[in-house]
């Protein structure tokens, strides 16, 4: 059986890893194995379109981006027989990290040759759906401020969390989880359906993605001073150890403010009204996942924030350019 394969390529996304996918195409594919159509998003909301109009004609399609295209097309493939496919070219990466798909697009591709499906859980937050991690609070304000930067990339994500931080006043939050109500003063939530936002940043360390259940990460307030042990928890996979997080695992969330509530869907800004309802969909998406000899096993998470120098080189010299312009 010939698989057939849509690539929808962002040409934007990231580092600039995915100019070199259609030649990736043609020399690791296997032809008798896979049959294969190339794509490039045009504007924001593009692939969603695309992978709309694909469910009838192609056994998988295949996100070429970061995050904000990987969930573009996973919306549209929910409850469908059609399968996403994942070649990181993004900032984090966080689903394919999780799913350990190879950050190198050589053994991305290659790993293409062998359709491995599994089943996974999607969430919905209000009209939106999440694969990978959704919340309010610190890291949807720095989605929102991310967004249209012309400097990409994570040394530029991390320049301006940095920057944010120190003058990042906490939320006040009316929370539900499964009918258990509590009134929060919070740095952020997170509704995590896998583990981590990406770049092996663990918010929810063992979260799974096929349980039928979300964790919900609640950071409360806390001292500033103590910022860098926390962060340190998020890179050591050690957030429970911390006193001022919560971890719930839940199929039903509800958060309430007095004000407009600003959230992040698998690191995209979004507007959420006054009051978010968060709900596990159970099994509700296929992926393709690579065959073991292709898997990523990183062992480190220190080393695995710097995958390679070369695309952080890369990273330097397209901030550069677009500095310059």
């Amino acid at each position: 059986m010939v698989n057939r394969l849509l690539f929808l390529i962002n040409p934007v996304s990231g580092i600039g890893k995915q100019r070199t996918i259609e030649k990736l195409i043609e020399s690791e594919l296997d032809k008798n194995k896979v049959q294969a159509d190339v794509a490039y998003t045009q504007y924001k909301g593009h692939a969603r379109e695309l992978a709309a109009g694909a469910v009838d004609d192609y056994d998988v399609v295949v996100a070429v981006g970061g995050d904000g295209t990987v969930n573009e097309v996973a919306s549209r493939l929910v409850g469908t027989d059609t399968a996403l496919a994942i070649i990181p070219a993004g900032s984090g990466n966080g689903l394919a990290r999780y799913l350990q798909i190879p950050l190198r697009a050589q053994k991305a591709v290659q790993a293409l040759n062998y359709i491995n499906l599994r089943k996974i859980d999607t969430l919905k937050v209000n009209q939106f759906c999440s694969v990978n991690v959704a919340g309010v609070g610190f890291d949807a304000h720095i989605s929102h401020s991310f967004e249209g930067r012309k400097l990409r990339g994570p040394l530029s994500y991390a320049q301006l969390v940095s920057a944010e931080f120190a003058k990042y006043k906490t939320n006040f939050f009316k929370v539900t989880i499964d009918n258990e109500k509590s009134f929060k003063d919070v740095f952020l939530i997170s509704f995590a359906n896998s583990s981590q936002y990406g770049n092996n940043v663990y918010i929810a360390p063992n979260a799974k993605i096929d349980d039928g259940l979300v964790d919900v990460c609640v950071i409360n307030r806390f001292p500033k001073i103590i910022a860098g042990a926390i962060l340190l928890t998020l890179f050591g996979k050690t957030m429970e150890q911390n006193d001022f997080e919560e971890i719930t695992k839940a199929k039903h969330i509800e958060i309430e403010s007095d004000d407009e509530i600003k959230g992040h869907i698998d690191g995209e800004p979004v507007m959420l009204g006054k009051k978010a309802i968060v709900k596990v969909v159970p099994l509700s998406l296929n992926v393709v996942v690579p065959p073991k000899h292709l898997v990523d096993r990183w062992t480190d998470p220190f080393v695995e924030f710097i995958p390679n120098i070369e695309d952080f080189v890369n990273e330097y010299i397209l901030n550069k350019k677009k500095e310059d312009q």
